[in-house]
């Protein structure tokens, strides 16, 4: 005679899938003044450290996704210096009618270029010294 040997399992081990709307709200919830982390995450039948989790995951898209605007302010055009008695070539009648651009990046540094300045150069100037 043989003895056969049966597991019974008595519970369901569950992992729950949470939706993105789902995740949102109950992350601006522990995000509201006076809420607490760990009563949201209980409220809501989950670990603590997942639903920090999904803050950080959250924040970090949010900033992402947000262009850095800064303010930008229109000043009054420079006046026009004394040229000298030469006349002026065709690009540097051009780049006094295009104008100049001035960047302020609020963190010191200051850029200043003519309406001909190359956007890719540019762009690669901006994004050194936003990275210092």
């Amino acid at each position: 005679m043989t003895i056969s040997r049966a597991e019974v399992i008595t519970s369901v081990e569950r992992r729950r899938r949470w939706s993105q709307d789902e995740k949102e709200r109950l992350v601006a919830a522990s995000l509201e003044p006076g809420a607490s982390v760990s009563e949201v995450a209980r409220a809501a039948g989950l670990h603590v450290s997942q639903l920090f989790r999904w803050r950080k995951e959250l924040c970090k898209q949010a900033e992402a996704s947000i262009a850095p605007f800064v303010p930008v302010e229109i000043g009054l055009s420079v006046p026009p210096r004394e040229v000298a008695e030469a006349p002026l070539t065709t690009a540097a009648r051009r780049r006094r009618s295009q104008g100049i651009i001035e960047i302020d990046l609020g963190t010191g540094p200051r850029i200043r270029v003519d309406g001909d300045v190359d956007g890719d150069a540019l762009r690669r100037v901006v994004d050194a010294l936003v990275r210092r």
